[in-house]
Order: structure tokens, then sequence, then C-alpha cells
């Protein structure tokens, strides 16, 4: 998938059409929507074309619990044609996919799956068909679903081609289980899986496939139970605590050109906030602190593999 060309005209003007929308005017979806089910899926394909020759496969998962849906409604409202025109200046292939995913043990779509798309009105019907459940579990998601979804279930011609990662952009506010569950990758998927899989080993396949980041969307949020701990131990510096929600797109298309080695100090991300986002003064500064640690270590060629976690030890809240 992912063959069409995108406009940032045409996509600005589907989110603007329902910038004062609440969410349940953009999100009508009362059930997974049946092209996103993940039941029978074998994979979800990021393929160059004639177009796209040198595409780069970007995935964003997001978490769809009631705490979290301020994320998806701010990229379907507002933000997600500044992310694709941002990144397009230093991948001017991009395909995007979308993940949604809650709580498998509690919600009735705990797993959604979009296709990979480079055309703005078939990213915006991907982002749009989401069934934002608004529930979860309260003791947390299942991350693990949507990592394990990106690790075994996308193809994607970037790596498999000429040897460069995707980018997966995971949100979400609570610690992960603790290892995939074979019974519900078989309820969700189809597919048998011969024994679980634990977080850490997870973790260590995904970042094989993708730069995995994982997005805590505030400073409150970061500091309740082990959630910070417990994701920094996996994903290290991509670990990153936004200042507000709100800040979602800019932090993720930053990221992007500074894995790319567009930035290489703080001038020169300031400078593409101020370019590429019309960001200047606090806005631009609290990108700034987000992204400093996992700036500094990317520059130093630093950044660490994910660490192991240890049963109820490291992650006392996670099942398992």
């Amino acid at each position: 998938m992912g063959y069409g060309h995108y406009s940032v005209e045409a996509h600005r003007a589907l989110t603007e059409q329902r910038a004062d929308g609440a969410l349940s005017d953009v999100f009508r979806e009362t059930a997974c929507h049946p092209t996103m089910n993940p039941r029978g899926l074998a994979m979800r394909e990021s393929r160059d074309s004639a177009a796209h020759p040198e595409s780069v496969a970007i995935v964003f998962a997001l978490d769809v619990s009631g705490s979290m849906e301020s994320i998806p409604h701010g990229l379907a409202t507002k933000t997600l044609p500044t992310f694709f025109e941002a990144v397009a200046h230093v991948v001017p292939h991009p395909q995007l996919a979308f993940l949604a995913f809650g709580n498998a043990y509690t919600d009735r779509s705990p797993l959604q799956v979009g296709q990979f798309e480079s055309e703005a009105g078939l990213i915006d019907q991907w982002l749009s068909r989401i069934h934002v459940e608004a529930e979860g579990g309260g003791w947390g998601e299942s991350y693990d679903l949507a990592m394990y979804v990106a690790a075994r279930h996308t193809a994607i011609d970037c790596l498999e081609l000429r040897g460069k990662k995707g980018y997966f952009f995971m949100t979400g506010d609570e610690t992960p289980f603790i290892e995939v569950n074979p019974s519900q990758v078989l309820s969700l998927l189809g597919t048998p899986l011969q024994a679980p899989i634990f977080i850490s080993e997870l973790a260590r396949e995904l970042v094989t496939r993708y730069h995995a980041f994982f997005l805590i969307p505030d400073p409150a949020r970061a500091a309740r139970d082990v959630v910070l701990p417990v994701w920094r131990a996996l994903l290290r510096e991509r670990c990153l605590v936004l200042a507000t929600p709100d800040d979602t797109a800019v932090v993720c298309a930053a990221a992007i050109a500074i894995e790319e080695g567009a930035i290489t100090d703080v001038d020169a991300l300031r400078a593409h906030l101020a370019a590429q986002h019309a960001r200047t003064g606090e806005e631009s500064e609290r990108v700034v602190e987000t992204l400093r640690q996992y700036l500094t270590a990317r520059v130093a060629g630093t950044i660490g593999a994910p660490q192991d976690l240890h049963r109820r030890t490291d992650a006392p809240t996670m099942r398992g």
C-alpha cells in the first residue's frame, strides 16, 4: 500500500472542516471497523512505487483508552497535516499507518490495524475509522499487541530493500502487560503463537525493525506508578515525556528529523521548530526539553538497548 500522492492542502482542508468537532463528531465508529479488524491479518505493507521510490514506513500506535483520547482527536482536527509536511522535508516518501489499541482483557475493540498510506484522503480515512472506545482497564493497556503487530505483521521496503528502519510512535500513560498472551493473539488475529513473548524480548525485536518511541502525554502521568521507569527501561532515551498532549505531532516530526541527521544540536532543533511548526518561545522550549535527552544520546551514539524487566519487581502493576 502507500501508492497515492500527498497534498498538504487537501489534508488541511479535511482537518479544518471538523476543527471544532467533538470527539464523537470525528470518530463515529461504535465498533471496530471491518477494514481495521486484525482477524486473519497477514502483513500490512509499506512498499516502494514509481511515485515513492524510497518509501519510509511510519506507524502511529494510539492508545485510545479514555484518558488518552485527546491525542487522536488532536491529530484528526489539527496537527497531522503539519506532521506530514514537516516529515516530508527530511523523508521525501513517508507512508503512514495507524494502529489503535485499548485493553484486551476488558475492551470490545482492543486492537485495530490500518494500512500504510501516502495520500491525504486515505491517511485521514484510516484515522477517522478508529473506534475510540474510551474505556481501558485502568491497570494497563495492550501496548504489547501493538508492538507485536509492528514487529511481526508489517512488511516494509525501507528495511527489506535498503536496510533502513521505519518509525514507530506509540502513545500511552500506563505500564504494559508483562508478556504477549498467546490466547489473545489467537482470538484477535486468528494465528497461533506457540509461547508468550516477554515484553523485554518484544521490545528488542521491535527495535530491529523500527526506531521505536513511546510518548507519555504529560509529566503528571509519567510520574504515576512506575510508568516512566518501565518505559525508559524498554525504549531508553526514546521514551519521551511531553509537556502536553498537544505537542504529540510536533515531537514526532522533530524526532524523525533528529534520527535522520537533519538536527544535530539544540539550536538546529529550535530552528526546525520555528521553520516547520511556527513554534517559538515557550511553545518551542517545551518541545526542546522533551527531546533534549534523546537528541544528546542520538548525536553521541549512546542510545541504549532495551533492558530486561523482572516480573513484579520492576513493574508491580503489570499483569503476568
